[in-house]
């Protein structure tokens, strides 16, 4: 039997891998509500994408997917958070507008280059402010996994990686290697 790569199975999936340039650039944000209807299709196109992605790879921790993961330059991700039945976040040209100082440090992976994780310090609490549809701003407050996860969405809207917030000299460990810490996110009550 033939072993597919998981970067293989994501690509295979829709999802642009590591080496896109539209994954190293700066989402262009949305007009709004002027383009609402922009907005909606991407917004669509990430719910399709979440939908055959959970299909293939359980995401016990939440999953997260970023416009330009799918081929759209746009300002615009989606998260699905950890707790089953939790509504989805839609993230429209997010911005994060205030972060904690305290931080941790935890595994993250990246359906564009999934073979890997790596170690991503990160706040343990960001305010995120966003549009609506209708223009409006809105701000949100989240704490440690789902600060992550939105973390990591809104730097693929800047055009970084997961990588580019690793500490000097810390590499991403292959998948295989992972699997054996046994370690989920973990937070100190």
């Amino acid at each position: 039997m033939i072993q597919v790569r998981p970067s293989e199975q994501m690509r295979d999936l829709g999802v642009v891998q590591r080496g896109a340039p539209v994954l190293a650039q700066r989402a262009k944000g949305f007009d709004l509500p002027a383009e609402r209807e922009a907005a909606e299709q991407a917004i669509e196109g990430l719910f399709s994408s979440m939908e055959r992605i959970g299909q293939v790879h359980p995401f016990a921790k939440g999953m997260g997917i970023a416009a330009p993961q799918i081929g759209i330059g746009r300002a615009a991700a989606v998260v699905q958070p950890p707790v089953p039945g939790a509504p989805a976040i839609v993230l429209l040209n997010p911005r994060i507008i205030d972060r904690s100082s305290d931080t941790d440090e935890q595994y993250e992976g990246c359906l564009s280059f999934f073979d890997v994780r790596g170690l991503v310090p990160r706040p343990l609490r960001i305010t995120v402010e966003t549009n609506t549809l209708e223009g409006q701003r809105v701000t949100a407050t989240y704490e440690r996994g789902l600060a992550r996860l939105i973390h990591h969405e809104i730097d693929h809207l800047d055009g970084l990686l997961y990588t580019a917030r690793m500490g000097t000299g810390v590499a991403p460990i292959p998948i295989e290697q992972y699997r054996q810490t046994g370690r989920s996110w973990a937070y100190e009550q």
